[in-house]
């Protein structure tokens, strides 16, 4: 990272003292926006323009650019069904044939130009639009992590203020050191990060909020999304990072998708007795059932126009009928979309 990047970061209050693993807190608050802006409810004392208004805080406010996931690359494929997705949803998406999808793979915070190789770049996310048979779609986010560094919208804000708070000059302890060492899955998160992958195509990516599934005779299954690669999860060495460019994820999927198409299997993980529904902060155990909805493929990569970029919307809460939200952060989260996507197009 060179001395102007890092000036470029310092200008936006990011905190590059804090001795935490490579992977960087900003990795932790670009995540957590993924999964957190939210309304003014009953729970939640944040307003959708105060938490847009904090992520700018800290990463800066960028032209034509999205507030978060900034930087990434739109791919286009399909997604069939297994039949093994009707045991659990009645769902459109999950009972039809082959339909078209629309992905977006894409580095974290709300910088277009942050290096792949640098921590805070890191975990990735991978958007989804299904397009329905009936000119509706459906929308889901995940990223790279298994996992969410807080519970509440609130916590969120509260977070990111305090790393716009902890620039190089803070005092220590910083306001972000003061946050971590007072919430221990949020600093668990920003030093568990997996190494940069050989391709956004060589993750495997996590759906950290609930929904609430409807299947036959109106059976509800509480689940969470997870999607991993047919051929398995690969990581550079920190040789190869060294040697890597900056923009090498976008580079590598571009000769990739050339060579052959890229395939995912799409999993339902099923809560069970115990598990925290509506607290993303909290993963389920890996020895819950997951089962198979469907093969995602990826076979070409889009125009990826500016115009096609502020076009694309991924919202969570776009959803077709026999799925619900089952959680209050993606509730709140979806009524900073329109805040943010008419700053972006303006």
């Amino acid at each position: 990272m060179t001395t102007i990047q890092k000036e470029k970061f310092r200008k936006q209050g990011l905190h590059f003292s804090y001795k935490m693993k490579a992977t960087g807190t900003l990795a932790g608050v670009f995540l957590i926006l993924t999964a957190a802006t939210n309304a003014q409810t009953q729970s939640t004392q944040s307003s959708p323009r105060q938490m847009v208004d904090a992520l700018h805080s800290a990463f800066g406010k960028h032209p034509d650019a999205r507030a978060v996931h900034a930087k990434g690359l739109i791919l286009e494929g399909n997604f069939s069904p297994d039949p093994m997705a009707k045991s659990i949803t009645q769902a459109a998406p999950f009972i039809g044939k082959t339909i078209p999808v629309t992905f977006r793979f894409s580095d974290f915070t709300g910088i277009p130009d942050i290096p792949d190789t640098i921590g805070a770049s890191n975990p990735r996310g991978l958007a989804i639009k299904f397009h329905l048979p009936d000119n509706t779609s459906m929308d889901i986010v995940s990223h790279s992590f298994n996992g969410f560094p807080v519970s509440t919208t609130d916590e969120f804000r509260t977070f990111l203020l305090a790393i716009s708070k902890s620039g190089p000059q803070a005092a220590h302890p910083s306001p972000i050191e003061q946050f971590l060492g007072s919430h221990p899955i949020a600093k668990s998160f920003v030093t568990s990060q997996k190494p940069p992958s050989v391709s956004y195509a060589t993750l495997s990516y996590f759906g950290v909020n609930a929904f609430k599934f409807k299947g036959k005779n109106n059976a509800v299954t509480y689940i969470r999304y997870q999607f991993i690669p047919v051929n398995g999860e690969e990581f550079l060495s920190p040789e190869q990072v060294k040697n890597a460019g900056p923009d090498y994820l976008s580079k590598e999927i571009v000769k990739r998708i050339a060579d052959g198409p890229i395939a995912y299997k799409m999993y339902a993980q099923i809560s069970e007795a115990g598990d925290k529904i509506g607290d993303p902060g909290i993963a389920w155990p890996a020895s819950r059932k997951l089962v198979l909805l469907g093969i995602l493929t990826i076979n070409q990569v889009a125009d990826n126009t500016m115009a096609q970029d502020k076009a694309m919307i991924f919202n969570p809460g776009n959803l077709p009928v026999g799925i619900e939200i089952a959680d209050q952060m993606l509730k709140d989260r979806q009524q900073a979309y329109p805040i943010s996507v008419a700053e972006r197009r303006k």
